[in-house]
């Protein structure tokens, strides 16, 4: 039988005295929590170990008694720790050891059942308290063999009797009660003034923060709002989605309500940290675009760019409504379409020019938004780009209204020549007889519309082309937004800096092992890995953009649908 010992290094130098933890029948295994040294009264260790009970919840008894022989001079001293065994009763009584001279340890137990036949074999395990008492063990990611889920049950009956103690590590040798102990914090307890000055602060400036965000929630839930103009602006443009996003994580952080668990901490942790980030690199951005007068050449920059998108445009248009390609196209749709593309393309030329006066101080109250964070100024940017290529989006619902209406003219004609028919109560197509004229139009509309379908497909084409591309860039920009709000940067910063908070499991370590002495095992934590950081503490995003399949995509394009930048109501995503 093994019985497994978990001693904390921190009480490797203590002086002698009782040995006080957690003894777990089911595992055979003791779990040494602090020492307490001479001189005390029994009576008083009891009484504080009960009151530890009570907080903890926790059964913390005398396991044994401790031995440093490196510091003691008198031998009895020995005996005295046996006959504690007496005092308090525990089964079995560890006796632990420091050998004078030596770098082996003894330890063994003391039992009062009389079977002797029966030899215990008795491991050490040293572990580092303070990490022990700080980690968050994770449940391992693969528990499909049931020694898996086993062993990660007892390592996490371990974790939780260090974290529950801390009621424990209040009391150290150098108070003045009657009972001094050794552990973690002997050495010292942890504080810091810039801490506790921060956790006084924390408290109006959470209030202040409440009120503000109270009065902001207000103005969103105002009726003014949910008027047509501005409840479409508010539910389509990503800036305000980015707004009201930054806004729920606001309310999250300043609740005055604790966490209730680990999960819970860490996500507000989370959530601050990518906050303070976002805001400090929004910041770096607004103090680059007002130096230099960047955003008077940005401004300068911006009407030429937009002039020669208008050319190449025109550019494109002629080349359509010629021979492209050496196509033969239906001369007369092909003058009409190419003609009312290049009369919209004038309006927008004219729109440009009529707004050049302004745009520079737009662009200059649009940069002070970047103090709201870099995803915000993101998101302008998105909503910016949105607007500038509000002629090609224009150019793309024209030609795919049009290819669409061919597109479904054709097949129900098709159906026509079939004998067959759309159910539109029962959703399915049936059988249905047409008379002669029914026919001859029939086949007469097919014949037009299909000989007008490549001029129309060519326009579709081109426009949905121009129209990916912008939409190509503003998915890059959205998934950095994404990516922004959805990385636990503090997750990643304390896997970084202090690995021992998340961890994953333990590995041991062979410290000593001589015949006739306990096996003596240093126990260390290994830390998870960047990518389960990544998937454990990953924070939701809003996800206002839909995610087609390839399949439903490729669809769409084909039958001409439109392909919208956000999600509607009651859509179905593949």
């Amino acid at each position: 039988m093994v019985l497994k010992v978990f001693f904390p290094t921190c009480c490797s130098s203590a002086e002698s005295g009782i040995l006080i933890g957690r003894w777990i029948s089911e595992q055979n295994s003791a779990i040494i929590l602090a020492v307490v040294h001479f001189p005390f009264i029994p009576v008083q260790v009891k009484q504080y170990l009960s009151q530890v009970q009570q907080v903890t919840k926790i059964k913390v008894s005398v396991l044994g008694s401790w031995s440093n022989s490196k510091q003691e001079k008198e031998e009895s001293l020995n005996k005295f720790l046996e006959d504690l065994g007496t005092i308090f009763a525990h089964e079995p009584w560890i006796q632990i050891s420091k050998e004078r001279d030596s770098k082996f340890w003894t330890c063994s137990t003391l039992r009062k059942e009389s079977d002797s036949s029966k030899e215990e074999e008795i491991i050490l395990v040293y572990y580092d308290q303070r990490k022990v008492m700080l980690s968050q063990l994770h449940p391992p990611v693969d528990t499909s063999t049931d020694h898996k889920a086993v062993d990660a049950s007892k390592l996490a009956a371990m974790f939780d009797t260090v974290a529950s103690s801390k009621i424990l590590f209040m009391t150290d040798r150098y108070d003045d009660g009657p009972i001094k102990l050794t552990h973690w914090q002997s050495d010292g307890v942890e504080a810091s003034i810039i801490v506790e000055l921060l956790k006084q602060a924390s408290v109006p400036a959470c209030l202040l923060l409440t009120f503000l965000l109270s009065l902001t929630s207000v103005v969103c839930k105002s009726r003014m709002l949910k008027f047509w103009p501005l409840s479409f602006l508010w539910s389509k443009l990503s800036t305000c989605e980015q707004l009201g996003h930054r806004l729920q994580h606001l309310r999250i952080i300043s609740s005055s309500k604790k966490a209730q668990n680990q999960v819970q901490l860490m996500r507000k942790a989370n959530i601050f940290v990518s906050l303070l980030i976002d805001v400090a690199l929004g910041i770096l951005l607004m103090s680059w675009l007002y130096r230099k007068n960047r955003i008077g050449h940005l401004a300068d920059t911006l009407i030429p760019v937009a002039d020669r998108v208008a050319e190449e445009l025109q550019d494109l248009l002629q080349w359509l409504m010629g021979a492209p390609a050496g196509l033969k196209m239906n001369r007369a749709l092909d003058q009409v379409l190419g003609r009312f593309f290049l009369y919209h393309i004038h309006l927008w030329i004219s729109y440009i020019h009529l707004m050049s006066p302004f745009i520079e101080m737009i662009l200059w109250y649009v940069g002070l938004s970047a103090c709201l964070g870099l995803t915000v100024a993101l998101c302008i940017l998105s909503d910016i780009i949105a607007l500038l290529t509000f002629h090609i989006y224009c150019f793309y619902v024209y030609g795919a209204r049009l290819y669409c209406l061919k597109i479904y003219g054709l097949s129900s004609l098709w159906r026509l020549f079939r004998g067959k028919k759309w159910n539109v109560l029962r959703q399915r197509v049936d059988s249905c007889s047409y008379d002669l004229d029914q026919l001859f139009i029939g086949t007469l509309l097919f014949t037009i519309l299909l000989f007008l379908l490549p001029t129309t497909a060519l326009y579709y084409l081109v426009f949905t082309l121009l129209r990916l591309l912008v939409v190509v860039v503003q998915g890059l920009i959205h998934l950095l937004v994404d990516l922004i709000d959805s990385l636990p940067l503090y997750a990643i910063i304390l896997r970084l800096c202090r690995s021992y908070r998340l961890a994953a499991g333990v590995k041991f370590r062979v410290l000593e092992q001589k015949h006739g002495k306990p096996l003596r095992l240093l126990m260390q934590i290994n830390p998870l890995s960047y990518g389960s950081v990544v998937q454990t503490y990953r924070l939701p995003t809003y996800s206002c953009y839909p995610k087609d399949s390839w399949t439903s995509l490729c669809r769409k394009l084909f039958f001409g649908e439109l392909i919208y930048p956000w999600k509607h109501k009651g859509e179905k995503q593949d």
